[in-house]
């Protein structure tokens, strides 16, 4: 990953006179910093039950393919998006011991096109300097049709958080929360400046909006149930 990372980084910039020294000061922060959570991330799965042990460690080859796959596929995104919500299935298995399909497949799947919107949005600051160096995304594999793309993702997104909290039987409370999640991400693919960079970024940054609403419904869901 690493060497990929740098190879990218040169193959951009590399007229740029000292920039190779900073190159690899970056790599290295960059190695200390992932070497560091994944060292915290096994604390904390050595201490959950031997069901969600093997749940997580099913999920390293993900992990470890993810930086891989921009070279590979335009759907990057999505392969993001199986690697990082993994934790709605081991959050489950965390609690309960056990999977219970129902409930945490649509909430993995929610996650998965949710991440499918944001990052899609996130790519398209960066698919300038992706086609200069041959790094595909969902940005580029969508081009000028990417908002029917993530508006369909976005509403897969609050169908399947639909589904899930039914099958869990939240209470009442979630729902008016879903809704308004709904129409946070509505308004961020509506309004998205897909050539503004700046743009990209604040769409981006204000799906915090979106997980704050989603957990509160969730929380005071199944306060209520």
């Amino acid at each position: 990953m690493i060497f990929l990372t740098a190879t990218l980084i040169t193959r951009l910039s590399a007229p740029k006179a000292g920039l190779l020294h900073q190159v690899f000061l970056l790599l290295y922060r960059e190695w200390a910093s992932s070497d560091f959570s994944f060292l915290l991330g096994l604390g904390i799965l050595l201490q959950l039950n031997n069901y969600s042990r093997i749940l997580g460690a099913s999920s390293l080859l993900l992990v470890f393919s993810y930086p891989l796959m921009k070279r590979f596929t335009f759907w990057p995104q999505a392969y993001l998006g199986l690697t990082f919500n993994w934790g709605a299935l081991l959050g489950w298995a965390a609690i309960k011991e056990s999977l219970d399909p129902a409930v945490v497949l649509p909430l993995y799947t929610a996650g998965i096109c949710w991440t499918l919107v944001y990052d899609t949005i996130y790519a398209h600051q960066d698919k300038e300097d992706d086609l200069k160096v041959g790094v595909k995304s969902t940005a580029l594999r969508f081009g000028d049709l990417t908002k029917y793309w993530i508006g369909g993702f976005g509403a897969a997104c609050i169908g399947s958080l639909a589904l899930s909290g039914y099958n869990a039987d939240l209470g009442w409370p979630y729902y008016p929360f879903l809704c308004a999640a709904a129409v946070q991400l509505a308004w961020q693919i509506s309004t998205v400046e897909l050539s503004n960079r700046s743009d990209c970024n604040r769409k981006f940054v204000s799906n915090k909006w979106f997980g704050a609403l989603v957990f509160s419904g969730i929380l005071f869901g199944r306060l209520v149930s």
